[in-house]
């Protein structure tokens, strides 16, 4: 068990680095519009939200699917 939780933590670790490099260009990108009196901030802003919300969205599903299957094999037997 030990191994398995080394190699998440391993793993997290490094796919935090590589999108803590991308962050910086978005940010970049949009301080840059904001100085021109863009409004890039806004549009870049919900389009994280809804990147962020999707993955919490298909663990919420699979998570539901997952206990009506099982409440499903306990009627059964």
């Amino acid at each position: 068990m030990t191994n398995k939780f080394i190699i998440i933590i391993f793993l997290s670790a490094f796919f935090n680095i590589k999108s803590n490099a991308q962050c910086a260009m978005c940010k970049a990108v949009v301080e840059a519009n904001l100085k021109e009196g863009g409004s890039a901030g806004a549009g870049l802003n919900e389009g994280i939200l809804y990147l962020m919300a999707m993955p919490y969205l298909a663990v919420f599903l699979f998570g539901i699917f997952y206990l009506l299957q099982k409440r499903n094999k306990k009627e059964i037997v």
